[in-house]
Order: C-alpha cells, then sequence, then structure tokens
C-alpha cells in the first residue's frame, strides 16, 4: 500500500472529508500541517469540481488563514464561482474544527480555468532550465532527527547551498500519494511541492529566525511532464518582517510557471 497524504474518509453536506497523515506534518510544528499537501488538496479540488476537458487551471491563489491541523477531521469543498465557454473561476475551501469544536475555514484557493487551444507554433518559456539532476545534492534531510513529517514524503534535491548569494534552486519529488489510494495528476503533483520555495529561496538562519509563508500564487503556463518539479526561488526581506519569495517552477524539459508567496519573518527568543 502507498503511503499519503491523506485519506479520503467520505462526503457529508460541509464536503469531502479527509483525514491527514503523518506525511502532511509540518517541520515548524508537528501540530500543523505544511502547506505542500494542503496546496495540493485544494487544487485537487480544484480541478475536479465541474471539470470539463477542454479547459485547465491556469493560475491558483492559496491563503492560509492559520494553522492547518494535523489530527482530526478535514473537509473540502468546491464551486464555481464564474462559468464561461472561454474562462471560469473556481474556489475551494478547507475547513477544520476550531477551537469550539465547530469546522471553521483554514485555507482557501481560487483558480481561473481557461479554454484550451493549440498554440504550440508560439510556445515559448523565457527561463532557463535548471542544472539536471544528476548534479544536485542529497543534503539528506530525511535522516534527521526528526518525527515523520512532510520532509520524509520527498527526494529533494539541491543545485545550489544554502544561504549563498543568488535563488535557490532544488528538484523535489513527491513519492506518496496526496490521497489514498488515488494517482496523483500533474497539477496536483506540483502544488504538492510548491510551497517549498519558500525554504529553498530563503537567505535566513533556521536556527535564528521563523519565516512563515501565508499564501501562494502560482501561475501555470504548461502542464508539468513528469515525476519530478525544479524549482528556483529566492526571498527578498524588507526591514519590517516582512518578505517576498518569487520563483519560476520546471520540470525536465523546461519552465512551466511562476510563484510568489508573502512571508512572515520572525527572530526567535534568544535562550537564556
Amino acid at each position: 500500500m502507498t503511503d499519503s497524504y491523506y485519506e479520503l474518509i467520505g462526503a457529508d453536506d460541509l464536503g469531502e472529508k479527509f483525514r491527514a497523515t503523518d506525511l502532511a506534518r509540518g517541520t515548524w510544528s508537528a501540530s500543523i500541517q505544511h502547506g505542500g499537501p494542503v496546496s495540493g488538496l485544494l487544487a485537487r479540488a480544484l480541478e475536479r469540481r465541474e471539470q470539463r476537458d477542454d479547459t485547465r487551471l491556469s493560475r491558483v491563489v492559496i491563503d492560509l488563514l492559520g494553522g492547518v491541523p494535523s489530527e482530526g477531521d478535514l473537509w473540502v469543498r468546491a464551486e464555481v464561482q464564474r462559468g464561461g465557454k472561454q474562462i471560469e473561476l473556481v474556489s475551494a475551501e478547507m475547513l477544520a474544527p476550531g477551537p469550539d469544536g465547530q469546522p471553521r475555514p483554514v485555507a482557501r484557493a481560487s483558480g481561473w480555468r481557461l479554454q484550451q487551444q493549440d498554440t504550440q507554433a508560439v510556445a515559448h518559456a523565457a527561463a532557463e532550465l535548471p542544472r539536471p539532476r544528476s548534479e544536485a545534492r542529497n543534503r539528506n534531510l530525511k535522516a534527521r532527527d526528526w518525527d515523520r513529517n512532510y520532509v520524509h514524503s520527498l527526494d529533494w534535491l539541491w543545485l545550489t547551498e544554502p544561504l549563498t548569494p543568488g535563488p535557490g534552486e532544488s528538484w523535489i519529488k513527491p513519492t506518496v500519494d496526496l490521497v489514498s489510494g488515488e494517482t496523483l495528476t500533474p497539477l496536483e503533483r506540483l502544488f504538492a511541492v510548491a510551497d517549498c520555495a519558500n525554504g529553498i529561496g530563503s537567505k535566513l538562519d533556521i536556527t535564528k529566525w521563523t519565516f512563515l509563508n501565508t499564501d501562494l500564487a502560482v501561475h501555470v503556463f504548461r502542464i508539468p511532464d513528469g515525476d519530478w518539479v525544479g524549482i528556483r526561488a529566492e526571498t527578498s526581506y524588507g526591514p519590517d518582517g516582512i518578505g517576498t519569495t518569487i520563483g519560476t517552477l520546471f520540470d525536465e524539459q523546461g519552465a512551466v510557471g511562476a510563484i510568489q508567496q508573502s512571508v512572515l519573518v520572525r527572530q526567535r527568543p534568544k535562550r537564556s
């Protein structure tokens, strides 16, 4: 049986009902989920809602409304907000029990679905492809003394050294299903790892700073092909505790899209 980030429990009035596995747990805290699985599950809902063969998602914005709990039930629901022949706007929402036990929104997504036509004659990607995986290095994150979490679900190869000048570059492959028993779609795979751009582009010492992103906005001009996702990203930091990650997403043939994230930067308390 293949590992997964989520198990589908069923459906009720709130939407499809899921439970997260340990592999959805974040690295900041085991009590909250990493943004990658959350983004992947919301992208799944956007893709599936009144799906049409002649359209696809082109831009998805995901807002993390707070820490998504690792324990307990989750619900995901989606709707078409604006229907149309060529342009549709779809939204999705993830709910989890709040402090009072009642379900409340913990993450939201919106996505433009555009009608496809043949533009192969003018296809173009401006960003240069990262170096091949054969030149990348495994930092053995799985071997660190961490409880089972999101990092253990990935093959993660680095082309650059962390904290060095310039954009960070990595090749990443999820090694588990998004939902147990389901095959990852290309966009589900992309969104399951796109949230890693913040960490890849970071210039901050994780022992001295925290840098949580509150969102991700992804524009996809070509559906990725293959199991590996390349990410080139760099984060800029303002003087007031706010940063922005800007990056490019790739498959092994070339660029497929762009990503931006808002980042909340905080200095870790000094130990007494």
